[in-house]
């Protein structure tokens, strides 16, 4: 287990059940905690092992033993299976560098069958495309082509008829955290509970609260309308599919536009970024973008900036706009941000950043460093989409943008009260940076 943190609703553990009880053997689920992970510190390290205890408490109440490990994945993981004798090895998928390298290790390091269950999107990454699509417009045909045949029902898991009846939580998770994460300043979330049983109640409050006015109130920061489901999809305490299937189950009450809305960003763009990342190895760098980003991008480097700010500036939020530094404060304090600002914030680090390849480090670092969602596909393919025009389009030329779509303070207010957004933010601005 390893993007996917959760009991139910998860295609690899049912995959790996469906195996064990037709071999009559027992069946483990391991997750192997690695000290460090892309910046994760000790916001996104907590948020994670207090998850994982949840998981632990699922699996034993199925006769299902639960393995923590620490260290390298790619090495214990293999040692692991060795150890016991595995004869098979499911894992969930991931399209991140830093993932698939663990998963080869293990595959190349164990004496048994190896088989990767794409878990997390509806339709199998590997299966909906075989190269890099170009945008939402040609990936999005295909997906609804097969989502037929991937959008069902998931089965449910009873208790194992080959399992470990009575098996108590027995994984140290405090000592698990200690010493992992380089960033033990970043202080943890406390307004966010993790775990499949708190993904389950975010949807649910979701659906009745703020579904219904989705399509017209979700680009307004100041209206609460967005799902807050973000963290656990990444942590992979809610499934996609499960939020999908009842979105639709809603549409009657909710409304067609607000469904569809919800459906287009978590079915269409976040498997966009799946494809993305999995079909271009340089995902989170300058040779990512489209070949007309990187060429009017570079066109532009030498131009004039009015402001320029260093990677530790914008981390504390001190530069000139209270408005940047109002969303900056919010992903620092808070580690979410939302998904309108955040274009309106990773746009300005490129404007204020001495050149477009230190833009986008500076974005992806403060982005892996604060947010729960970071270090994540969307999370990389929204700042290339922000910085660079990936899954866009060449629009007007101006001044350090070149071609890539402008944002500005002026854009936002049309938008949006934002002295209200800036106002509601002041305490969280004047907290002392970590």
């Amino acid at each position: 287990m390893s993007r996917d943190q959760r009991v139910h609703d998860n295609w690899a553990l049912l995959q790996a059940y469906a195996l064990s009880v037709e071999w009559r053997v027992p069946l483990r689920v391991v997750f192997c905690l690695a000290d460090a992970f892309l910046g994760a510190g000790r916001r996104q390290y907590a948020f994670l092992v207090n998850g994982l205890r949840e998981v632990e408490a699922g699996c034993a109440g199925l006769g299902i033993r639960f393995e923590l490990l620490l260290g390298d994945p790619g090495k214990e993981v293999a040692a692991y299976c060795r150890k016991v004798g595995a004869r098979a090895v499911v894992t969930d998928f991931d399209p991140l560098r830093l993932k698939m390298g663990w998963k080869s290790r293990v595959a190349e390091g164990v004496d048994a069958d190896f088989y990767e269950t794409d878990a997390h999107n509806v339709v199998p990454c590997r299966v909906v495309s075989d190269k890099r699509e170009f945008g939402a417009r040609t990936i999005r045909p295909r997906i609804w082509r097969l989502a037929a045949e991937y959008l069902e029902p998931f089965p449910e898991l009873g208790e194992h008829p080959f399992g470990e009846p009575g098996l108590r939580p027995e994984a140290d998770f405090g000592k698990a955290l200690l010493g992992v994460g380089a960033n033990a300043g970043v202080a943890e979330v406390t307004d966010v509970e993790p775990g499949e049983a708190a993904g389950r109640a975010a949807l649910r409050d979701f659906i009745e609260k703020r579904l219904p006015g989705y399509a017209r109130g979700r680009n307004d920061p100041n209206a609460g309308m967005v799902s807050g489901l973000s963290p656990y999809f990444h942590f992979g305490h809610l499934a996609p599919q499960r939020a999908i299937l009842e979105m639709m189950a809603a549409r009657g009450e909710a409304g067609g536009e607000n469904v569809d809305a919800f459906v287009e960003e978590c079915l269409v763009r976040r498997e966009l970024s799946d494809n993305f990342c999995l079909r271009c190895p340089e995902y989170d760098g300058f040779g990512g973008l489209p070949d007309w980003g990187r060429r009017t991008l570079s066109a532009h480097a030498g131009d004039g900036r009015e402001y320029v700010y260093g990677r530790e500036e914008f981390a504390a939020g001190r530069t000139h706009s209270a408005l940047w530094n109002a969303a900056q404060a919010e992903l620092r304090e808070c580690g979410r941000l939302h998904g309108y600002m955040r274009m309106y914030w990773a746009k300005k680090i490129l404007e204020w950043s001495a050149g477009p390849g230190e833009a986008l480090v500076t974005a992806i670092w403060l982005n892996d460093r604060y947010a729960l969602d970071g270090r994540d596909p969307n999370g990389y393919v929204g700042v290339l989409w922000s910085v660079g025009g990936l899954h866009d389009r060449p629009w007007r030329e101006r001044p350090v943008y070149g071609q890539v779509r402008y944002m500005n303070e002026r854009g936002c207010r049309r938008k949006f009260d934002v002295d209200a957004y800036i106002a509601a933010r002041k305490p969280l601005m004047s907290r002392p940076v970590r």
